[in-house]
């Protein structure tokens, strides 16, 4: 069974759109607490997520940017804000599907299907700038070709990829690649990652491992500020 989170702060509204998503076929996750949504959905790992965009506290395009920094789950907006420009901002982010509210339950479930029919056989992989990572076989997938990464290699990418824009530790790193941070040599550390910065700068993917003294690395765009 499908899972849908559905984060919405007005409560008919809410208890609605699990009525209906359940009598379609739906297990629904209401989230309340948007203040950690993003943190929460990570966790969860849901099927989809349905956002609404005015919730107190917090924009649901700050909740919809911080997901798709990190994960590959598809985000259907539903809506009162009919505006282009926030529709535009919204796709922008990564958001798959843009419908206003009122909506009728046979478009809004219309929707979903498509999106989830979109996303089947891509749990596995995980997307960066350009490019999608399969998280299984480590099959980097970029300008339309494939190749296969080292296991390493690939290890370290994904864990970039997992943490977004945020600085990763060493510690972190060394978990990925050895399963443990103790009695690693720094330098094996650097071995590996000199080689996934020739292996992105082979592929011409316009991502660079940037240090910060003394806590680890992040990944980030050319260009972009450190």
């Amino acid at each position: 069974m499908k899972q849908i989170a559905v984060i919405e702060d007005e409560l008919f509204m809410r208890e609605e759109l699990t009525d209906i998503l359940q009598k379609a076929g739906y297990a629904v996750l209401e989230i309340t607490d948007f203040a950690c949504a993003a943190e929460k959905l990570l966790n969860l790992s849901p099927d989809l997520v349905l956002l609404d965009l005015n919730l107190p506290g917090i924009s649901g395009f700050q909740i919809c940017r911080e997901l798709k920094q990190k994960s590959t789950v598809p985000v259907l907006v539903l809506t009162s804000r009919d505006q282009m420009r926030d529709e535009l901002h919204a796709l922008k982010l990564g958001a798959d599907e843009y419908l206003t509210k009122p909506c009728r339950k046979e478009r809004l479930l219309a929707r979903i299907a498509n999106v989830l029919k979109r996303y089947e056989g891509r749990s596995n992989l995980l997307e960066g700038s350009g490019l999608l990572l399969d998280r299984q076989t480590y099959t980097l997938y970029i300008h339309n070709r494939s190749i296969i990464l080292s296991k390493n290699q690939g290890k370290l990418l994904e864990t970039f990829l997992n943490h977004g824009t945020e600085v990763v530790p060493k510690e972190t790193l060394c978990l990925a690649v050895w399963g443990t941070a103790e009695f690693i040599d720094e330098n094996a550390l650097q071995v590996n990652l000199t080689r996934l910065k020739k292996t992105l700068a082979e592929l011409q993917i316009p991502l660079q491992l940037q240090p910060v003294r003394g806590v680890g690395y992040r990944l980030t765009e050319e260009g972009g500020s450190p």
